[in-house]
């Protein structure tokens, strides 16, 4: 059975080929902003908005994928106070989110949900907490400097394979998804699915 990732994501791309996983890449085209401000209009809390995200994504493309198992994918960063941040519009919008993040821990959810002749027939959701460490203006600066554009897409406005484990005392949860995707889960459903050799 074939898999198809809901996403162009780089890093979710590298996770799969890194461990050996076939699949074909097929961008989502959802309107993910306007989905998000009605999902938080609502009320929902920043773990099952990265899944209602994920799983939108999944549907959407597992509707033109008839046979294969599709997998949407995404990330939400929480501050500790319960503020969301979404991606960066600008390299002034990334300075203000990092700004916010100094000196914090936020949850960082990444959900994974696969999809079948357009049906979610399994998800996972996990949460790492990120602690970032006191940011110093001229940091901020040289690191942007550096990492802008390359983190606009990002949520958080850091690619911890990169610079921006720079921003971290600690962090806890796995690593697999804080780069955005519960890597080992997956790989589980996958075994199940007979994707991958148990």
């Amino acid at each position: 059975m074939n898999l198809v990732l809901a996403s162009q994501s780089a890093s979710r791309r590298a996770m799969l080929d890194a461990a050996g996983v076939a699949h074909e890449a097929v961008a989502a085209q959802v309107d993910e902003a306007t989905a998000k401000e009605s999902l938080v209009a609502g009320g929902i809390s920043a773990r099952d908005l990265s899944d209602a995200l994920a799983e939108l994504k999944a549907l959407k493309v597992s509707r033109l994928a008839p046979g294969a198992l599709v997998l949407g994918c995404d990330s939400v960063v929480a501050l500790d106070d319960g503020t969301l941040l979404d991606k960066p519009v600008s390299r002034e919008d990334a300075a203000g989110h990092l700004r916010m993040m100094s000196g914090r821990h936020h949850d960082l959810y990444s959900a994974a949900v696969i999809a079948e002749g357009g049906h979610a027939v399994w998800r996972h959701v996990d949460r790492a907490r990120m602690h970032v460490r006191r940011l110093s203006e001229d940091f901020i600066a040289d690191y942007l400097d550096r990492e802008w554009p390359a983190i606009g897409g990002c949520v958080g406005c850091y690619r911890m394979e990169g610079p921006g484990v720079q921003l971290f005392s600690r962090t806890e949860g796995s690593h697999f998804t804080i780069l955005g995707m519960p890597m080992l889960p997956l790989l589980d459903y996958l075994r199940v699915r007979g994707v991958l050799t148990s």
